[in-house]
């Protein structure tokens, strides 16, 4: 009897060691090779890059600010996601790259951005600089013409990049995900998972 217990007990503490990988709702790119940093500014006019915003989880999203649609639901999504984490937002970067730095000016960007949450921030590049980042982030872009020049639109991806507090790129948040699972998935960055 006595080696039936032992042997229940070990077994029993051996799965309680055991605990499943985390369950992210958004795609998990955790074994991804790129994606590992960038070199922006943002629009107070300070140089960004991802060491910037060690210690937090940062969540970075390709978009311009003419967008009809994608572009401000994703900040409103990310807004209220914000909003569930509580005290854990002042944890979590917010970060929207224009893909249209012709138009997208930093005072543009500076009224824009932070209009969804006061803590998020516009970065922008010159063509070059986005082109080269936005492929490094397997991100799609390219600019549709409009009936005038200026009014053209970008069709571009539309999902957002999470990184975790030690600036590793561990998730892809698809468009549309609702804003309570994406706390959710923050969450469990900021806890380490």
């Amino acid at each position: 009897m006595k080696l039936l217990s032992a042997i229940l007990f070990c077994c029993a503490t051996l799965l309680a060691g055991c605990s499943e990988p985390p369950r992210f709702v958004s795609t998990d790119l955790s074994m991804v090779d790129w994606g590992k940093d960038f070199n922006l500014t943002d629009h107070n006019g300070q140089p960004r890059r991802l060491a910037d915003f060690k210690g937090k989880a940062v969540v970075l999203f390709f978009g311009y600010t003419q967008c009809p649609d994608v572009c401000p639901t994703t900040l409103s999504t990310m807004r209220d996601a914000m909003a569930l984490l509580g005290d854990d937002a002042k944890r979590v970067q917010v970060l929207f790259a224009t893909v249209d730095p012709a138009r997208d000016t930093p005072q543009l960007l500076a009224q824009y951005v932070p209009a969804f949450n006061p803590s998020f921030l516009g970065l922008y590049a010159d063509e070059k600089g986005i082109a080269a980042l936005a492929k490094d982030f397997k991100v799609f872009y390219a600019k549709q013409p409009g009936s005038t020049p200026g009014s053209y639109s970008i069709d571009h991806s539309t999902g957002s990049f999470a990184f975790d507090p030690q600036g590793k790129l561990r998730l892809l948040l698809r468009h549309g995900e609702a804003p309570a699972n994406i706390a959710a998935d923050l969450k469990l960055l900021l806890a380490g998972k």
